[in-house]
């Protein structure tokens, strides 16, 4: 067993849709209680059950590290929609990223998905990512995450917290990482005056949790495979 996971809770109550009200609060309260619940990918293929491990906050215009510092682009337009949506961008011309959109309508604050355990739909993973060694690197990382479940633009805007089950992505209660065992620091790679801030939140422990790197040049950037994308 992971340290840190909640086993208080019953089975059927793990597989319950996170209402909207869960997104709609600020950022840094929603993103370490993200930890540990379900991400749910649907597809043709199949589908693929990712317990959050890892996760990035991103104030908007609040905050010098995020896309929506400078207000309201095309591409950033999701980010100031309704909490519990997707948003889904495209960076360095290699990688997709997966983030929430948290808070009030208009607030353009969101959590980066940097990593998390594949849970069920392994697979699956494994074909999308079949350069990983071990099941623990499937989603290490948000490429990676983005890759083994096959997140690109066409997820961008997906609502999160809606009742159908045929919904390609869904948010699940899952088993909340205990207080004590979230740990924070540095977001990864984030330079400037947004690098002070210790937004990076993970589960102490946790193998699929992607290492720490500081900001670099965009060349060098380039080079993470495990990294890449932020919000």
């Amino acid at each position: 067993m992971i340290a840190g996971r909640d086993r208080t809770r019953r089975n059927d109550d793990s597989h319950t849709p996170l209402p909207r009200s869960f997104f709609d609060r600020p950022v840094l309260e929603v993103a370490p209680q993200l930890l540990g619940r379900y991400l749910v990918r649907t597809s043709a293929e199949g589908s693929i059950v990712l317990r959050l491990t890892e996760v990035e906050a991103y104030a908007g215009e609040a905050d010098p590290g995020s896309h929506a510092f400078r207000g309201r682009t095309r591409r950033n337009a999701s980010m100031f929609g309704p909490p519990g949506h997707a948003y889904v961008y495209f960076i360095y011309g290699m990688w997709f990223s997966l983030n929430l959109v948290c808070g009030p309508e208009g607030h353009a604050s969101g959590v980066l998905l940097r990593a998390g355990e594949i849970l069920s739909g392994a697979d699956l993973a494994r074909k999308r990512r079949p350069k990983s060694r071990k099941d623990a690197e499937l989603a290490k990382g948000p490429a990676r995450l983005a890759t083994a479940l096959d997140v690109d633009k066409a997820l961008n805007g997906s609502d999160l917290c809606g009742d159908d089950e045929r919904a390609p992505l869904g948010i699940l209660t899952g088993e909340p990482v205990l207080h004590e065992a979230v740990r924070s620091g540095p977001r990864t790679g984030v330079g400037g005056a947004g690098a002070v801030h210790p937004w990076r939140y993970w589960a102490d422990g946790d193998p699929t949790v992607s290492p720490y790197r500081p900001h670099q040049s965009r060349r060098r950037q380039r080079s993470l495979d495990s990294d890449g994308p932020k919000v």
